[in-house]
C-alpha cells in the first residue's frame, strides 16, 4: 500500500476535526474514504463539506460491509468504543480509537483481546503523548535521572466547564450517556500520562469523588485521589471542572531531586548528591543536599497532537513505525478512573488489579438510575456522533 484509506465512525466534534485533517492533506500517506453516523444532520454536513469521493453510511454494519477502507477511526460516545472496535477487528480492519478506551475495563479488556486475535494494528488517540514536555519528562524518569520515585502529585483543576456546557447535550455528564464526569471526559490524558511518564501503576487507590458538587449533573465534578505504589511511593491526583482559575501542575519527587511540569515548562531541582547517600554520610545535624535548579530545554511547542497520532498510526501501517500510543495501553488510565469511582462508591480502598465485576455491577446501578437512558438502561448509546 502507498496510502491508507481511513473511515471515521462518529462525525461529532472530534470526528469532524479528524475528517478535515484527513481531507486537507494534513496526514501524509492517508486519505478519508468513508464516514458513518446515525445522525442525518451530520451526514448532511458530510455531503456538503467533504469531497464527493467520501462515502457515507448510517450504520456501522453497512460501513464494515463496504470494504471502503483499511482502517477505522472511532470517535463516538465512550460506551461504544469497545463494541465498535471489536466489530471492526472481526471485520478485518485496523483500529484507531478516541479516548477514553471505554467506560469500564471489562469491555476494554475484551477489546484488547479482539485486537490481539485479529493481528491488526490498534492505536488510541492519546495525543498528549506527542507533547515534547511529557516526552522529555518520561525520558528523564525512565532513564533514571530522577532516581527512585517517592511521590507524584498532579493538580489538574483547569478543566473549567459551565452549566451551559453540560446542558448542551442530554447525554453529557450522565452515567448512561457518558459513563462518568471529569475523570472520564476531561482527564483521560492526564491519567494516561500519570502512569506513562512514570512507568508505574499504583497497587491501591483511595478516592473521594463529589457528584454534582458545582454543577447540576449526576456524575463527578470534583475528585481527590490518593494512591500507593509497590515501591512505597505515594501519589495524589486532584481534579475538578468547577474552579476558576485552575491549576495544572505535575510534581514528581525522587531520590535525586524534584521535577515540576507547569506553565509549559519542565524544571528539575537536581540534588548534587542523592538524598539516601547524603542522609547516610551527613553528620552535621541540620542540613540538606546541595540542590541545582535546572530549566530543562524542551522544543517543539505542544507537539503535533491529534495529527501526530494519526500520522504515527499511518506510518505504522505503511512502514512498520512503532506506535506511540498502542490501543492496548488505554486500559491503564481507565483502570485508574474506574478504581477512583469504585473507591468513592464503596467508601473504601480499592486494590489493583481491579475487581472488574464489582465495578461493572456498581456502574449498572448508576445507569439504571440515570436521567439519560436510550435502550433500557444498558448504557449503550445508540447515537454514534462523538462530541468530546
Amino acid at each position: 500500500m502507498d496510502k491508507i484509506r481511513f473511515a471515521i465512525i462518529g462525525i461529532g466534534n472530534m470526528g469532524t476535526s479528524h475528517a478535515l485533517n484527513l481531507c486537507g492533506g494534513e496526514i501524509r500517506g492517508a486519505e478519508l474514504t468513508a464516514v458513518c453516523d446515525t445522525n442525518p444532520e451530520r451526514l448532511k454536513w458530510v455531503k456538503e463539506h467533504l469531497p464527493e469521493s467520501v462515502q457515507f453510511f448510517d450504520t456501522p454494519e453497512a460501513l464494515f460491509a463496504s470494504r471502503a477502507m483499511d482502517a477505522v477511526l472511532i470517535a463516538t460516545p465512550h460506551y461504544d468504543h469497545p463494541t465498535l472496535a471489536v466489530q471492526a477487528f472481526e471485520s478485518g480492519y485496523h483500529v484507531l480509537v478516541e479516548k477514553p478506551a471505554g467506560v469500564f475495563t471489562k469491555a476494554v479488556r475484551e477489546m484488547n483481546e479482539a485486537a490481539a486475535k485479529s493481528g491488526k494494528q490498534f492505536g488510541i488517540m492519546y495525543n498528549q503523548r506527542t507533547n515534547p514536555l511529557y516526552a522529555k519528562l518520561r525520558d528523564l524518569v525512565l532513564s533514571g535521572e530522577l532516581g527512585t520515585i517517592r511521590r507524584t502529585n498532579w493538580i489538574i483543576t483547569n478543566w473549567y466547564r459551565s452549566q451551559s456546557y453540560y446542558d448542551s447535550g442530554g447525554w453529557r455528564a450522565t452515567w448512561a450517556g457518558e459513563g462518568g464526569g471529569v475523570l472520564l471526559n476531561q482527564d483521560p490524558h492526564q491519567l494516561d500520562l500519570w502512569q506513562w511518564t512514570t512507568g508505574m501503576m499504583p497497587k491501591r487507590v483511595r478516592a473521594f469523588c463529589h457528584f454534582g458538587k458545582y454543577r447540576n449533573i449526576e456524575v463527578e465534578d470534583d475528585v481527590t485521589a490518593y494512591v500507593e505504589y509497590e515501591n512505597g511511593a505515594t501519589g495524589l491526583f486532584v481534579t475538578t471542572t468547577g474552579e476558576a482559575p485552575g491549576t495544572n501542575r505535575f510534581e514528581l519527587s525522587g531520590d535525586n531531586g524534584k521535577i515540576v511540569v507547569e506553565d509549559g515548562k519542565l524544571t528539575f531541582w537536581r540534588l548534587r548528591v542523592p538524598e539516601p547517600q547524603f542522609n547516610a554520610e551527613y553528620t552535621g545535624g541540620f542540613g540538606q543536599p546541595e540542590c541545582w535548579k535546572c530549566e530543562i530545554p524542551v522544543s517543539g511547542g505542544d507537539g503535533p497532537q491529534h495529527k501526530g497520532i494519526l500520522q504515527n498510526f499511518t506510518n505504522a501501517l505503511l512502514r512498520g513505525e512503532k506506535l506511540l500510543a498502542p490501543g492496548e495501553e488505554g486500559i491503564h488510565g481507565l483502570t485508574l478512573s474506574n478504581a477512583m469511582h469504585l473507591s468513592a462508591w464503596t467508601d473504601d480502598w480499592v486494590d489493583l488489579p481491579l475487581d472488574e465485576d464489582l465495578f461493572y455491577a456498581k456502574l449498572q446501578e448508576k445507569i439504571q438510575a440515570s436521567s439519560f437512558r436510550k435502550d433500557g438502561g444498558s448504557g449503550k448509546v445508540l447515537d454514534v456522533s462523538g462530541t468530546h
